[in-house]
């Protein structure tokens, strides 16, 4: 499970369309084009799916080529090679800058893989890095999207190890790498995650 709160600054791609979801409520959507920078200094263009509650007379405020602020929940998923993101909007609102941004809270529940590392920065104080992957039950199979993990200021927990379940709570960073989106968070809160047992199942 990814799960960030964010505010996210970006041009709209195409005229706000109205849809209804398997309920039947009404939401409108529209693609938001964020130019991402990569780490090898070459910049991509991440698109997120907004959505919104909404109505048709709304879509009107929302045309192709606009800039917006948009507020809300953003749900990462897999597919693939393909990295998803699906932003269910608060508040949308004309941006006042001319940057594109994916700033928020991300949080994350997964698996911690091999390599764990402790370090120290450039004024000799701890820190842990560590990588760990979400999965995501797809059809027949799955899909992990890996997150990398920054611990500032502290030793590292003497449970982290690697195959543990962690619940992580920080700020999240988008960046580009080789062409495709990487995704790393400073850490706030890590705890192990222990899932609730199913008594039927013992």
């Amino acid at each position: 499970m990814i799960k960030c709160n964010v505010t996210v600054c970006g041009v709209i791609g195409r005229d706000a369309s109205m849809h209804t979801n398997k309920e039947g409520n009404a939401f409108l959507s529209f693609p938001l084009r964020i130019v991402i920078p990569g780490k090898d200094g070459q910049h991509e263009t991440v698109e997120v799916s907004v959505s919104k509650n909404g109505s048709q007379e709304e879509t009107s405020g929302y045309r192709n080529g606009s800039r917006v602020e948009v507020t809300g929940v953003m749900y990462l998923k897999r597919r693939g090679e393909k990295l998803y993101f699906n932003l269910s909007a608060e508040h949308i609102k004309p941006a006042t800058g001319n940057d594109d941004s994916i700033k928020g809270q991300m949080s994350f529940r997964g698996k911690v893989g091999q390599n764990i590392e402790e370090r120290k920065d450039k004024k000799d104080k701890p820190y842990t890095m560590f990588s760990a992957f979400s999965t995501e039950k797809v059809n027949d199979g799955f899909e992990y999207q890996w997150v990398r993990f920054f611990c500032f200021g502290q030793q590292r927990e003497e449970w982290l190890q690697a195959g543990v379940k962690v619940e992580v709570k920080g700020e999240m960073t988008l960046s580009v790498y080789n062409g495709k989106p990487d995704l790393s968070c400073r850490v706030e809160e890590l705890s192990l995650y222990v899932p609730e047992t199913d008594n039927s199942n013992q």
